[in-house]
């Protein structure tokens, strides 16, 4: 594996409570080759001023937004600048941990598979007990979106996405915020991609701790379901 080169992309809003502690724990990550780079998206909260001063050289590269655009306007704009071998999604906030990257992109490393999906909710990994509703939406968008796309995820709206760089590249990132998740999947699915499961831990965050989607994503969210399996 450590032939295998990483390129982390961590998009990130508003994140200066954890973005620290983020790349720390990337850095720490037990992944010996890999770039990290971070696509900051317009923060307003000293986000910024943290990524190009006191947290400065904790990434090899930094794209800096000029105004807030989403987050897949941000992923497209790190995922362009990719240069490992695989491409793995971070987000900034300590929600998935970054010491789980061997067994979630083992299965690319092994020859098995073109993109791997960290389910939060498979495998006997800890999950912080959070919102129901919050949990019935994402079973009803995977449901939505395995409908169409035909594939058995149980976690289609999971950050931890990891992609062949030359698949992910080859992919145009049409959406700006979250539709970025259903938009993937289901062009991946049309690629004929192979795709794999692994099930991961999940550290859940409230939205008093900064937690942003909400359900008006969920609305775009199966929009992007139909637009990008029925339309295109």
């Amino acid at each position: 594996m450590s032939a295998v080169k990483l390129s982390v992309v961590i998009p990130c809003y508003n994140e200066a409570p954890t973005i620290g502690a983020l790349l720390d724990a990337v850095q720490a990550s037990p992944w010996p080759l890999k770039e990290i780079i971070v696509v900051d998206d317009a923060s307003t909260d000293g986000t910024r001023d943290l990524l190009t001063g006191a947290l400065r050289g904790r990434f090899d590269q930094l794209v800096l937004q000029e105004k807030n655009s989403g987050k897949g306007a941000a992923l497209r704009a790190g995922i362009a600048k990719a240069t490992g071998d695989i491409v793995i999604i971070q987000d900034a906030d300590l929600e998935y941990d970054p010491q789980q990257y061997p067994r979630l992109l083992a299965p690319i490393v092994e020859g098995r598979a073109d993109v791997v999906y960290g389910s939060r909710f498979m495998g006997a990994e800890p999950h912080r007990v959070l919102y129901f509703w919050h949990r019935m939406g994402n079973g009803l968008l995977t449901l939505l979106s395995n409908m169409f796309t035909n594939l058995n995820l149980t976690d289609m709206e999971t950050c931890y996405k990891a992609f062949r760089r030359e698949v992910i590249q080859s992919i145009e990132i049409e959406e700006n915020r979250f539709g970025f998740e259903p938009e993937i999947t289901a062009k991946v699915a049309k690629k004929g991609c192979r795709v794999y499961e692994v099930g991961i831990a999940y550290y859940g965050r409230t939205y008093a701790e900064g937690k942003k989607i909400n359900y008006r994503d969920g609305f775009r969210a199966i929009y992007c379901i139909l637009k990008y399996n029925l339309l295109r």
